[in-house]
């Protein structure tokens, strides 16, 4: 195993992006029809399978003039989706797009807002499988509304989008597809139900560990990361529990949140790649895998951190971890994992073999995560072994 260093002590050079405006706040979606009107009368509205929230989105932008063009998204983007997205906006003559959902609602939103402007397919864009050109033109104006506490996609400047026919997870990425405008309001969350919450609650959980011992963290996703994790510990298995209390409901939103700006600036780490290669080749939701990955990866990362180094600096961010998590100063990393895995056991958390993932790819699997953008944060380099046996512990 290999360990290169993580940021400790000096910060060095480093830098931060986020959306150009984030407001939060109990209530503030009822801003968004004002502040769409500076930017086009002509909105591209993009929302989930349901449209739960749309129809008093839709009337506040009627009421101030804005003519509305609604586009569904069903399931997680593909690249064919994004496509049809990208007409609907073109032949509305859209000046401005929001997305009005859960991260594949704001994934595909971001997508179709960079692309109506630029010419040519998606592939053109897209890293891996495609030509990965940069964007030439600006994308539209476009405003993220989450209505889950889970992906924080309102303030990271790519879009994960699915290639079902190469059976894989892309992402378009460009510093100009962040966010113009990020409303993020707890009440929209409470209507989620117990399951989803728990998923979505555990990749905020995991996009709030990955970048803390990301060997890209720097001081101020550090500060994100320990804002949201104690805010998570208190508040998730009572947001699965009582949907409606709205002061859980507010902890999990910050703490997604601060798990967007965290990622977006130091990455993240195994249990992404593991779940972005498993999206592109099995049905299984994205909150689904990153909750049922995260004790067996943290476990398999601390392990390897103490067998070669004692001293290696991401232990004593995992011992910190720890501390935020149980709230005891005097916690040990072991103490951290434990918790960890009390929490998927009360959230109910299913294991991989009941999300639909074949235990005879996990070989693959693990060969298509390396190729991941993630990896390139864990703080320990794990090779195809290591991964296939964090698959089997989660299988």
């Amino acid at each position: 195993m290999s360990f290169p260093t993580i940021p400790d002590g000096s910060p060095g050079r480093f830098e931060f992006s986020t959306a150009q405006r984030i407001v939060f706040g109990t209530g503030c979606a009822r801003d968004a029809a004002e502040l769409a009107a500076a930017f086009g009368r002509r909105v591209l509205l993009v929302v989930g399978r349901s449209g739960f929230h749309a129809e008093a989105l839709i009337q506040s932008l009627g009421q101030r003039g804005l003519r509305v063009s609604c586009f569904s998204v069903a399931a997680e983007p593909t690249v064919e989706l994004v496509s049809l997205g990208i007409a609907q906006g073109r032949d509305a003559n859209s000046e401005v797009v929001i997305a009005l959902g859960g991260g594949s609602v704001l994934d595909a939103g971001k997508a179709i807002a960079a692309l109506i402007p630029n010419p040519g397919s998606p592939l053109d864009y897209l890293e891996i499988v495609g030509k990965g050109l940069p964007l030439g033109k600006r994308p539209l104006p476009f405003l993220a509304i989450p209505t889950t506490a889970g992906t924080g996609s309102e303030v990271t400047r790519n879009a994960v989008l699915s290639v079902p026919e190469k059976r894989i997870k892309v992402s378009l990425r460009s510093h100009a597809m962040l966010p113009t405008v990020a409303l993020v309001d707890p009440e929209l969350t409470r209507t989620l139900p117990a399951a989803l919450t728990a998923s979505t609650g555990m990749d905020a959980l995991t996009q709030l560990i990955e970048p803390f011992v990301s060997l890209k963290a720097n001081p101020l996703s550090d500060a994100a990361c320990r804002q949201g994790l104690p805010r998570i510990a208190r508040s998730l298995r009572e947001a699965a529990r009582s949907p409606g209390n709205l002061e859980v409901r507010e902890d999990m939103a910050l703490a997604s949140l601060c798990g967007g700006l965290a990622l977006a600036n130091a990455g993240l780490g195994a249990v992404h790649g593991l779940a972005a290669a498993m999206g592109g080749m099995f049905s299984a939701p994205h909150g689904a895998l990153c909750a049922t990955l995260l004790h067996a990866t943290c476990t398999a990362n601390a392990r390897e951190l103490t067998k070669d180094s004692s001293k290696h600096p991401a232990l004593a961010r995992f011992r910190t971890i720890a501390i935020l998590l149980t709230g005891d100063p005097e916690a040990e990393i072991d103490d951290g994992l434990s918790w960890l895995a009390a929490l998927a056991k009360d959230l109910e958390v299913p294991p991989l073999r009941y999300l639909g993932v074949s235990s005879e790819e996990f070989e693959d699997v693990a060969h298509a995560a390396l190729r991941t953008s993630s990896m390139k944060g864990n703080p320990v380099t794990l090779g195809v072994n290591a991964l296939t046996s964090i698959l089997e512990v989660a299988w």
